[in-house]
């Protein structure tokens, strides 16, 4: 399915629906007259006005067309749709599923309470403007407890608050009782916290406690929160940074720590001395994921972070600021700050908040409510009696996902009506075989009977909404007229592909029938062969003017070059990386070239450093790296450098045959500021505006940047050749079959227009 096509389709007549006329509700209406028929279907006046209304101006965004304009196309269309519809093409399995699938989607759309998601939105976005530091104390207790023991659970959270308010400490409690695994070490702590970073319930009594007062009982899934709010402050907003990172982890031994600590020491020296962070982080840092970007990381906000790099990183107020070296579970770290900002507006944060209002522990609260909105809208019949035919099924095999309904019992389940919804019957049958198919290990605590009527409620929630979506088009016009325009754009797409489009592609003879009988649509103007380079300023122009005199072009592009072992050729184990990124730089630059010079000590074997160049051009390669892509350089134990190591590399420069590569580079720090266009300018062309329509090269200065124009040739005006015309010539050749295939269509299907009733439609 071409579903760019549909969607150009949709936009150019997103309104078009199939009239269907509502049932008489008490006596028989007269009709009104038909604005427009064609061949035996009927289209009303308020089809055609609901799509004129929203396609006056699908051609011409500045002019809105007159309902006399829109009519052909309204009528071009239903033509098109006629037809779809005569050769069956709306009964097809591929039609029907991919129309279910549409509407799929689009009835969640519709299901969802766009009020109440807003509403959570904003108290989601105020709470944002404030970090809140709360402890807490969890009394554990399962979700699908027994009533038994979640009471039991409720009074031991409401005696840990009681002993709270006479004064214990909140620490040594949470340390001694709590059942978050981190209270022995955080006494209960979790520092501070926004929004959507703990449950619903949970984050909402954190917002609304007073410093230092003990909450009642708090209820999530986990169990019951004594919760103790600590302190409160302003959003700090989010933070850019880089880091450099020597790693520590749980199998560290003393020796690594220390190396770890001196290596960061080390590199904190360095900077200190003023060598560049990129490289400092590159040659330091364990973090090679980030290493290879300079050492960035994503931007986060509060507890998105460990409290250490967190801390650090928000106390930095000036941008290219560093941190002294710092410690984390993950080792050590020096941090340097990239970028911090503020609470954005609500308007530029709002579509991410409302994505995470519906798919946090908000959700549940949303679902709840559609359930509780659907019960009193929709006449929802439950039978207890039956209920209790099935409930003794519930056993401990529940808890670990091992229950089966299929055992010796005297019930036809499939009698067994458990509920209806409208005049809709919902049997004990298909709730077992929802069970068995969606049931989930649960805490060894959980009460099967509790686990079984919680499936129950689920499923009777689920059928809930999905009747619902099942009776949308009878419950809303706008989903009604949504669906047929996506009916009819899936036939308008599938007929156009078959008539149009696909003939005018294939029909090379067409084409060229086209084209010889109309030569002079397809001309060139007077054009000149050039390229034009923009720049900042002229220093830059002149030093890209220069690199493009010669091709390939030398890339301005530094990658690191690997160096040998004395009297080695063998490529360094721990250097293995800088070929690799060398690799990953090929292969996402497929115009690359890449020189491979090589160097040795005067004092090593003659043969040793083409040998080094040989090992590499051995891996590239392996790796389908052609060997044309390949520049090798042997300098021997010519050039020498100041950095003895430095005479056994292997260094690496990267070239082009693309203009658009060397455009590219010079943009890698200041996007936009360079751009390099080549190729045929017509007269016209904004980039030649006040150019000499001459050969050769000129300079110019305009809007405060620099501009090379190199003019190789200037072309008379000729005739494009059929290649070069094709694409035009397509194009016009599909409007030419679509044009034969309506009249064929306006004479299998008359269309008759009620002139009258299209005068009174509105613009």
């Amino acid at each position: 399915m071409h579903n760019t096509r549909l969607l150009f389709f949709l936009f150019f007549l997103t309104a078009v629906s199939s009239c269907k006329t509502k049932p008489p509700v008490q006596k028989v209406v007269q009709q009104p007259a038909a604005l427009i028929e064609i061949g035996n279907e009927k289209f009303s006046a308020e089809d055609f006005q609901e799509s004129y209304s929203k396609n006056k101006f699908a051609t011409d965004s500045a002019r809105g067309l007159t309902p006399q304009e829109y009519l052909p196309l309204y009528t071009d269309l239903k033509l098109k749709v006629l037809q779809a519809r005569e050769d069956g093409r709306d009964t097809t399995s591929d039609y029907k599923e991919e129309i279910a699938s549409y509407r799929e989607q689009l009835a969640k759309n519709f299901l969802v309470d766009k009020a109440m998601v807003e509403k959570l939105s904003m108290e989601a976005y105020n709470r944002m403007k404030q970090e809140v530091r709360a402890s807490h104390i969890l009394i554990q207790v399962s979700e699908d407890a027994s009533p038994a023991d979640t009471l039991q659970g409720y009074r031991a959270a409401i005696a840990m608050r009681g002993r709270l308010e006479e004064g214990s400490d909140f620490g040594d409690l949470a340390a001694k009782f709590s059942k978050d695994p981190t209270a022995a070490k955080n006494k209960g702590d979790l520092g501070y916290n926004t929004v959507f970073q703990t449950l619903y319930p949970f984050e909402t009594v954190m917002y609304n406690l007073s410093v230092g007062k003990n909450s009642q009982p708090v209820r999530t899934r986990a169990g019951y929160h004594i919760i103790k709010v600590t302190d409160r402050r302003a959003n700090r907003g989010s933070v850019k940074i880089a880091h450099i990172m020597t790693r520590i982890d749980n199998k560290s031994t003393e020796t690594d720590k220390k190396e770890a600590s001196a290596r960061i020491q080390e590199a904190y020296e360095k900077l200190q001395d003023g060598q560049e962070w990129n490289k400092i982080a590159e040659a330091y840092s364990d973090d090679k994921e980030s290493s290879k970007n300079q050492g960035i990381l994503p931007v986060f906000g509060v507890g998105q972070m460990t409290p250490e790099i967190e801390e650090a990183a928000f106390s930095l107020t000036k941008v290219n600021s560093y941190s002294k070296p710092i410690l984390s579970p993950y080792g050590w770290h020096i941090v340097k700050l990239l970028e911090k900002k503020g609470l954005e507006p609500y308007a530029n944060l709002s579509s991410m908040i409302r994505q995470k209002v519906v798919t946090d522990s908000r959700g549940k609260v949303l679902e709840q409510m559609m359930a509780k909105r659907l019960r009193e809208k929709l006449k929802v019949t439950e039978f207890p009696d039956q209920w209790q035919l099935v409930a003794p099924l519930a056993d401990s095999t529940l808890i670990n996902a091992r229950w089966d309904y299929q055992k010796p019992v005297s019930t036809d389940w499939a009698q067994s009506v458990l509920f209806t919804i409208e005049t809709q019957s919902y049997d004990a049958l298909s709730f077992l075989k929802h069970v068995k198919t969606r049931q989930q290990v649960r805490p060894g605590d959980s009460s099967p009977s509790v686990i079984f009527r919680r499936y129950y409620n689920d499923y009777l929630n689920d059928k809930l909404v999905q009747y619902e979506k099942d009776h949308l088009e009878e419950q809303s016009p706008e989903f009604r007229s949504l669906i047929n325009e996506i009916k009819e754009g899936v036939l308008l797409s599938q007929v156009m592909e078959e008539n149009v489009w696909q003939r005018a592609l294939s029909d090379s003879v067409g084409q060229k029938n086209l084209y010889s009988q109309n030569p002079t649509r397809y001309q060139y103007p007077e054009r000149a062969l050039a390229t034009i380079v923009t720049a900042p300023d002229t220093q830059t122009v002149n030093r890209i003017r220069k690199t493009l005199l010669k091709s390939p072009y030398l890339l301005e592009r530094i990658t690191p070059e690997i160096t040998f072992a004395e009297g080695s050729s063998a490529i360094p184990k721990e250097q293995m990386q800088q070929l690799n990124d060398l690799l990953i730089i090929l292969e996402r630059n497929p115009d690359y070239m890449v020189e491979i010079a090589g160097y040795r000590m005067p004092k090593e074997s003659e043969q040793l450093s083409a040998t080094r160049i040989r090992n590499v051009v051995k891996f590239l390669t392996a790796k389908k790296i052609s060997l044309i892509r390949i520049i090798e350089k042997d300098y021997g134990s010519f050039r020498q450098a100041v950095e003895p190591e430095r005479n056994r590399r292997v260094g690496f420069q990267f070239f082009s045959q693309s203009k658009k590569d060397v455009e590219k580079v010079y943009n890698s720090q200041t996007p936009d500021a360079v751009s390099i266009n080549d190729g045929y300018f017509a007269k016209n062309n904004a980039l030649l505006n006040q150019a000499k329509w001459v050969t050769g090269e000129q300079t110019l200065t305009l809007n405060g940047f620099s501009r090379w124009i190199m003019i190789e040739k200037i072309e008379a005006p000729r005739v494009k050749t059929f290649n070069e015309a094709r694409g035009t010539v397509i194009n016009e050749y599909q409007k030419e079959l679509e044009k034969q295939w309506l009249a064929k269509l306006q004479q299998k299907f008359p269309v008759k227009v009620n002139e009258q009733e299209l005068d009174k439609i509105k613009r």
